[in-house]
């Protein structure tokens, strides 16, 4: 490596570093496991995955996309039972690398990507809300919302409530004007100068708040080994394709925004797929959070200006060196600082932006997307998921069956002209249409226009055609060829009377 390289990459690993740091503490916070579980993930995403091949430049890590989705797990089935489901998910992501299906992964609907991201993060938030009033986590996403209106009631009653929601408010503001100080030091993240003010703070003026609990680097690590038997759970296993095709998702749409925001290499999506995959194995082995690419860590790398994948190895060294000397430090940083942190991050997954456009230009695009967020908010994540799978593929197939169907009855025989993909979905308008047409006269049926007719809609006009052809004195001439299921051309052949 060249020294101009290194005299960049060192520092973009420093700030990569401050940004990571918390975000590791604070998500291992909201999943339910010990801080230290956070900092390994972040040390794996940088040590192993970092010095693979794929991309270069993106940054792994916990991520709080995956916040919920690790909390249900850990509260079905343990910190055990959580190893193994990302070891397995780490190892089902290697297959589907080695497969070479990483590029597939671009093929899912953005709209159900973001509206995933929405569902996440407003069950992040909603969450996070009664963290900062010194309350518990909700136990689902839903109760999130639900426990609003007490949570309410609580704080009028409650001082040590309003102390916390203090603490975390001026947490969120310190965060929200950090970027906006002129002549800010461009390698101090907000969220650090945040979480660090207000750890100051509470512990000089001794506020009644609550902190992270520290129980030490090898007490907290879990190794999965011996856990195998569980993944007769049916249950398990969807969580662990879960957690394999969401992990997947994250990192490499990461991967395709980081790309847009450098000229260097380009991400191989296989090979990138492959390291994610190995990453979360050793998590799993360890006991640790599953990891995926991290756009927050990966943008403050590249606007750092990083040039090679050294500056996301040396975060790695940077968390590990943390992690050895000073780990009692984390035990000074309040709870509700840390929730601001979250709340920040999942608005961050917000569509804020991007829905109105979306709105406004591609409709049915808005509607995949607000209906993946609240089926997720109604069910899981899973669910929620194949939910907007599904409606995103019903759109794709209402959007490309179109057909137009053309009706001159001022002219004997009545000339009907039927163009475009008719298929089942279309098959209402296609019907109706038929039947308004006169029982007494004629029909000259050119279906010549039509690129493709499925199997339904191909019976539904034989059908018809027999039945017009039924009555006295009329008859339907098919001028062109109703195509086959296969789609092979017919000679023309005109309906008998």
């Amino acid at each position: 490596m060249r020294w101009g390289e290194w005299r960049r990459d060192v520092p973009a690993s420093l700030v990569v570093f401050l940004v990571a740091l918390p975000l590791c503490v604070g998500i291992a916070v909201a999943s339910g496991v010990p801080v230290e579980l956070g900092l390994v993930t972040g040390v794996v995403g940088g040590l192993v995955v970092g010095v693979m091949p794929g991309s270069s430049l993106q940054v792994s890590g916990p991520a709080a996309g995956l916040t919920v989705l690790v909390a249900e797990a850990v509260e079905r089935y343990g910190l055990a039972g959580l190893g193994t489901i990302v070891l397995v998910a780490g190892l089902l992501q290697i297959g589907l690398g080695l497969l070479r299906l990483g590029r597939w992964f671009r093929a899912i609907s953005v709209a159900v990507v973001h509206g995933m991201l929405t569902g996440i993060g407003l069950l992040l938030v909603a969450g996070q809300f009664h963290v900062l009033a010194g309350a518990d986590t909700p136990p689902t996403g839903l109760a999130g919302f639900t426990g609003l209106p007490a949570l309410a009631g609580e704080l009028t009653g409650s001082v040590t409530a309003q102390v916390s929601l203090a603490v975390g408010a001026a947490t969120l503001v310190v965060m929200l004007l950090w970027d906006r100080l002129p002549g800010r030091p461009g390698l101090v993240p907000g969220a650090l100068v945040a979480v660090v003010a207000a750890a100051v703070a509470s512990a000089a003026l001794g506020l009644p708040v609550d902190t992270i609990t520290v129980a030490g680097m090898l007490a907290a690590l879990t190794p999965s080994l011996g856990h195998w038997t569980a993944l007769t759970d049916p249950g398990m296993l969807a969580t662990t394709v879960t957690f394999a095709l969401v992990a997947s998702a994250e990192s490499l749409f990461s991967a395709a925004a980081v790309d847009r925001m450098h000229q260097g290499p380009r991400t191989d999506f296989d090979r990138e797929l492959v390291a994610q995959g190995t990453g979360n194995t050793v998590c799993g082995l360890l006991g640790a959070l599953p990891m995926t690419a991290v756009i927050v860590r990966s943008s403050a790398n590249v606007r750092a200006g990083a040039r090679t994948k050294a500056s996301r190895v040396l975060h790695g060294v940077w968390l590990l060196l943390f992690v050895a000397a000073v780990p009692g430090l984390v035990g000074l940083i309040p709870m509700p600082a840390l929730a601001a942190v979250l709340v920040h991050a999942g608005c961050k997954l917000l569509p804020w932006r991007a829905l109105p456009g979306l709105w406004r230009e591609h409709r049915g695009e808005a509607v995949v997307l607000v209906v993946t967020a609240v089926a997720i908010l109604g069910t899981d994540l899973f669910t929620g998921v194949l939910v907007g799978l599904g409606l995103a593929v019903v759109k794709t197939a209402w959007e490309t069956s179109h057909v137009r169907v053309a009706v001159h009855d001022d002219v004997d025989p009545v000339h009907v002209a039927i163009t475009g993909n008719a298929t089942f979905l279309r098959l209402p308008t296609i019907l109706a249409t038929l039947d308004a047409l006169p029982d007494d006269r004629t029909v000259r049926l050119d279906l010549g226009g039509l690129r493709h007719v499925d199997h339904a809609c191909r019976t539904a006009l034989d059908s018809w055609i027999a039945t017009h052809n039924g009555r006295a004195d009329v008859c339907v001439h098919v001028v062109a060829p109703r195509p086959a299921e296969d789609d092979r051309p017919r000679p023309v052949v005109p309906a008998t009377e």
